[in-house]
């Protein structure tokens, strides 16, 4: 998704986000942005395990 924006794009939203938000609230959206993004990578990680774990299970019942 990135790729498509490229770094013009990019310096734009940040202008834009810059001035909307103003400098002292950026870094407070960036962490928690950074905070959002773990919680739904570990998140989707427990997922897959958990599918992972039945499948293996599937395949010693069915063999």
């Amino acid at each position: 998704m990135l790729n498509n924006i490229g770094l013009p794009g990019l310096i734009i939203i940040l202008v834009i986000a810059l001035v909307v938000f103003g400098p002292a609230k950026l870094p407070q959206l960036g962490r928690a942005f950074g905070d959002t993004l773990r919680e739904f990578k570990n998140s989707t990680k427990g997922i897959v395990e958990d599918l992972k774990e039945d499948g293996e299970e599937e395949k010693k019942t069915v063999t």
